[in-house]
């Protein structure tokens, strides 16, 4: 069931590990095929990990096919694809996301590329992890947005599939980055709103059209 999902599902969870998002088994992946999802497994390896541990449930949350329990952040997952159509979704413990998320209650439009989230991204305040609480929080703050950063946690970032879900995290880690950099030597200037609503019109066409080769 869902075979080429899952293995996309462990295909990215090994990257997050090799791109250095997670450290251990922290974070998780899942992506969704109709009204099923193929996601990460709980407190599993990532490098030992293959394509029958990965847990396949419905949008309740119910297991479908796999003999493992399902990650304990699937409610942040099935929130996404229910409420926000999401075809893809990305948590992780990224270190500058999360160091950023100790400091400040949004991550400013400190560069262009902000505009492929939307705008600025906001911090969800905390929660437990794998609580409603938590579900909720980044749920309201992932409102217009594919990506939100969990205070003293993380981020969570969507897309249509897993590999544009996963360049987001990864974009979102980038920014994160620039923007501690930055705030070391002085307070980070934002870019202004107008340009912001410009960029993001323009990221709404970016890219090789579908039938482009070469």
């Amino acid at each position: 069931m869902l075979e080429r999902e899952r293995e996309e599902v462990v295909e990215f969870a090994r990257r997050m590990v090799s791109d250095g998002l997670v450290v251990g088994t922290s974070g998780n992946v899942s992506v969704r095929a109709g009204d099923l999802v193929a996601v990460t497994p709980s407190g599993t390896d990532y490098g030992s990990m293959t394509v029958s541990d990965v847990v396949v449930v419905d949008l309740a949350g119910e297991v479908v096919a796999g003999s493992l329990r399902p990650t304990s952040e699937l409610p942040l997952h099935l929130v996404a694809y229910r409420e926000h159509g999401a075809g893809a979704v990305v948590h992780t413990h990224s270190p500058a996301a999360t160091a950023l998320s100790l400091l400040r209650e949004e991550l400013p439009p400190v560069h262009y590329q902000i505009a492929m989230f939307g705008g600025s991204v906001l911090v969800a305040p905390y929660a437990t992890f794998g609580t409603e609480e938590l579900r909720d929080n980044a749920s309201r703050s992932l409102e217009g947005r594919s990506a939100v950063i969990l205070k003293h946690h993380g981020t969570l970032t969507t897309g249509g599939d897993l590999r544009g879900a996963y360049d987001r995290a990864r974009q979102l880690e980038w920014l994160c980055d620039v923007y501690l950099r930055a705030a070391a030597v002085a307070e980070p200037v934002a870019l202004p709103a107008d340009e912001i609503e410009r960029v993001v019109a323009e990221f709404a066409d970016y890219g090789q059209p579908p039938t482009a080769r070469g």
